[in-house]
């Protein structure tokens, strides 16, 4: 079953609340030659350009990650000991367009960084895909970290544990928001509509400014629209988050940390190319 509802108080506190439909012509999410300005940042058969968190972090000393059918794989090392990290670009990025396509299992925890340092600190585009988590919202990863979910999704399985089917309800936490968290977010609805259940999904990530303008898409669909310089949850501070991470920083691909990651289950990546604005 698949919910599709949302309370007319979603507008008071996310902001404009978007239905849906590209804000891009289709072809801006299909594969980038380099003449259109986007260069690969994975070559499709090797790690190079690439690294693991240098010291350990929170989520551990780095994960597990290799290529597999041209596409980097991410899960624990060992898989289901709680130790993951980050595999961060060594190219830095401050103002930038960013496209991949990501495949999770049911049940990781993961996100893309973006402006993050070896340290693990860094903005933060969840690909929390299990209960009670996220795709395409934002968070900040730092000391003083503030979550921006304002639903999340839960999804049905089979006895053998295949993902069936997901639904989607309203993060308590955002019931509690002021006006001006997100300039826009989809709808809940809209969120369903744009995810592939079980197949490749195409991620526009674009990023620009000192208190960065973010926005994000999923298969063309609009999923929200931030801006740093005026967002007003409560525990965000746009200054101290500039101190801490700077006008640049690497692009970051995570396996959290932890036992709540599932033994075996692993996140994919592919087609990951960025245009520098």
């Amino acid at each position: 079953m698949i919910e599709s509802s949302k309370p007319k108080s979603s507008r008071r506190h996310f902001g404009k609340v978007i239905a849906g439909g590209a804000l891009l012509a289709p072809s801006i999410l299909a594969q980038q030659r380099e003449s259109d300005g986007f260069e690969s940042l994975f070559d499709g058969q090797s790690l190079r350009g690439w690294h693991v968190n240098p010291e350990k972090i929170g989520h551990g000393t780095g994960g597990r990650w290799q290529v597999e059918e041209s596409a980097i794989v991410g899960e624990q090392d060992p898989p289901g000991s709680g130790n993951g990290g980050l595999l961060l670009s060594d190219r830095i990025f401050g103002d930038f367009d960013l496209l991949f396509e990501v495949k999770p299992d049911w049940g990781p925890c993961s996100g893309v960084f973006f402006r993050c340092t070896d340290q693990g600190e860094g903005f933060q585009m969840y690909i929390d895909y299990h209960d009670n988590g996220n795709v395409g919202h934002l968070r900040g990863e730092m000391k003083g970290a503030f979550a921006l979910m304002p639903f999340k999704i839960f999804g049905q399985t089979s006895a053998k544990g295949e993902l069936l089917s997901l639904e989607t309800k309203i993060d308590p936490r955002a019931t509690k928001w002021p006006e001006g968290v997100y300039r826009s977010i989809c709808s809940m609805a809209a969120w369903l509509k744009a995810w592939k259940l079980n197949q490749w999904n195409t991620i526009r990530l674009r990023c620009v400014g000192r208190y960065p303008q973010v926005q994000t898409w999923i298969n063309g669909t609009p999923i929200c629209d931030f801006d740093g310089e005026t967002c007003s949850l409560p525990g965000y501070e746009r200054e101290r988050v500039y101190r801490r991470l700077g006008p640049k920083g690497s692009i970051g691909l995570q396996v959290h940390g932890g036992k709540g990651w599932p033994k075996g289950a692993k996140c994919r990546w592919r087609n990951i190319r960025i245009k520098e604005l």
